[in-house]
C-alpha cells in the first residue's frame, strides 16, 4: 500500500509539472506585450483637469510601471511650477497696476 501511493504521488507531481512547464513547443502562457500608457497627456496643449481625470496608468506586475507614472509626473509637475510663475506674474502686474492707478489718483 505505502509503495502504491508513493508511485500515485510521484505521478500526480509529474502530471502537474509537465502541465505547467509544458510539453514540447505548445506554450501554456504566450508571451504578452506589457502594457503602455494608452491615452498620454496632450502634447500640443496644457493639461486640463478632464485630462487628469481621464488618465489611466498601466498597470504593472508590482503595481504601476515607475517610468510612465514618473514621465506623467514630471509633465505635471512642469506645468504647475510654469502655472505658479504666470499667477505670480499676474499678480505683480496687478499690484503695479493698482499702484499706479492710486498714485494717478491723489
Amino acid at each position: 500500500m505505502f509503495w502504491f501511493l508513493l508511485i500515485t504521488m510521484v505521478v500526480v507531481v509529474a502530471a502537474v509539472t509537465l502541465a505547467v512547464v509544458g510539453g514540447g513547443d505548445s506554450e501554456v502562457l504566450p508571451e504578452a506585450a506589457p502594457e503602455q500608457l494608452v491615452d498620454p497627456l496632450p502634447a500640443t496643449r496644457p493639461v486640463g483637469p478632464g485630462d487628469v481625470e481621464a488618465l489611466r496608468l498601466p498597470v504593472a506586475a508590482r503595481g504601476y510601471r515607475m517610468g510612465d507614472v514618473d514621465d506623467v509626473l514630471d509633465r505635471l509637475g512642469a506645468e504647475l511650477a510654469e502655472r505658479d510663475a504666470r499667477i505670480a506674474d499676474l499678480e505683480a502686474a496687478l499690484a503695479g497696476a493698482r499702484r499706479r492707478g492710486e498714485e494717478e489718483g491723489e
